[in-house]
């Protein structure tokens, strides 16, 4: 081989090794992120503990759901082993199209879930503090003493855009997006409910905004956040931010009578929902939370913790998680949701491992009913109405 040739060959293959090692000692790209997560294995179990499980779990599913016109999917699991799964109904109500494992629902106000996460993410690696008032991120933002944590704990005193945008005479053939929202509290200054931190009071306002900090921060667009550092990596291959393309394709829902509910001028934000999933992805989000990929354990402790205390009860709410704190630290931490015909229950029973999901596209409030459940199923023992 001439001479020339040889130093050619040489040099490529100097800076091929170079280049890999320069790789693996320097900032990961995205592509490589995504390949850390190994999901955890499911713990074993007895066979008497999952007799006694299924039991329970079967008559629950056959008085409270199957009998009472349910139309969605509902999945059990204890330790990461799926112990009960049913699809019930159509797609579209009435005809045959049978709901699937792999039939995303509208996951309604679950999805806040992911926003917090992706915010404490954000915060773990040191892009923002929760005390930062927002006006840091946004200079225009008319209320300087509304701090992240205020967003995330619905303690800022914002009210519901959707309300008013309507004191605002909002012209409601314009779909309303999170940047118009943001917009509007800039141009129009509606007043607060409450001095920002006084008290609490759920509003989807908070995390419209939080979205809008989370693309901020990270230089993507939400969508684009959630699908490369949680869908992606955790295979939740069935799960997606609603955009407005998807408005011809996506599982539609119904009113209690069978009508198809509408989309609206309020169905292009997100944040505050938005998020279509399955049961079995969702599972794979609740076996996530259990590692230390997402968040670590200090912030998981942050955002479990109760940060509510104007009313006594055991009802609380974190940063993006509501919470029953029971005796002796034994929290349950969830998120229910609603919006149009959809409605969404998520269960984390943390201390028994225990994971209750129920999604469906046709309104039935049996689907948020599960306390009888969980305390079949664990020797957890609250005090609730029979309506909750």
């Amino acid at each position: 081989m001439p001479f020339y040739l040889r130093s050619l060959l040489l040099a490529a293959i100097l800076s091929c090794l170079l280049a890999g090692c320069q790789s693996s000692s320097g900032k990961k790209d995205d592509n490589e992120y995504l390949l850390e997560y190994t999901e955890p294995k499911p713990a074993t179990l007895t066979k008497q503990e999952i007799r006694q499980s299924i039991r329970a779990i079967e008559h629950f599913y056959d008085s409270s759901l199957k009998r009472r016109g349910f139309n969605g999917a509902f999945l059990v699991a204890r330790k990461g082993n799926i112990l009960f799964e049913q699809y019930q109904g159509a797609i579209h109500v009435g005809q045959k199209d049978p709901i699937l494992h792999t039939t995303p629902f509208h996951i309604a106000s679950t999805s806040k879930t992911f926003t917090a996460v992706a915010l404490l993410q954000l915060a773990q690696e040191g892009k923002c503090q929760l005390t930062d008032s927002l006006v840091r991120y946004f200079p225009q933002f008319p209320f300087p003493a509304i701090t992240i944590q205020m967003l995330l704990c619905h303690r800022s005193g914002l009210r519901h855009y959707g309300y008013f945008l309507e004191d605002l005479k909002w012209d409601k053939k314009k779909r309303i997006n999170n940047e118009g929202v943001l917009q509007a509290i800039i141009d129009q200054k509606p007043h607060l409910e409450f001095e920002p931190g006084k008290r609490f009071s759920y509003s989807n306002t908070n995390y419209v905004l939080l979205a809008l900090l989370i693309e901020k921060l990270s230089g993507l667009s939400y969508p684009a956040y959630l699908n490369t550092h949680f869908f992606q990596p955790l295979k939740m291959h069935n799960t997606k931010v609603f955009t407005w393309a998807d408005s011809a394709t996506a599982t539609p829902s119904y009113r209690a009578n069978g009508t198809m509910e509408a989309l609206t001028w309020l169905d292009e934000t997100y944040g505050d929902k938005n998020i279509y999933s399955t049961v079995r992805d969702l599972l794979k989000w609740d076996q996530a939370l259990y590692t230390d990929y997402l968040l670590t354990k200090e912030w998981k402790q942050k955002a479990f913790a109760p940060y509510s205390f104007e009313r006594p009860g055991i009802h609380n709410y974190g940063l993006g998680w509501r919470m029953y704190t029971l005796p002796q630290e034994k929290n349950i931490v969830y998120h229910n949701g609603w919006w149009h015909g959809n409605n969404s229950c998520f269960y984390r029973v943390i201390t028994d491992s225990l994971t209750i999901i129920v999604l469906g596209n046709k309104i039935n409030n049996n689907i948020y009913k599960v306390k009888p459940l969980i305390e079949a199923l664990t020797p957890l023992r609250f005090q609730y109405n029979a309506n909750e």
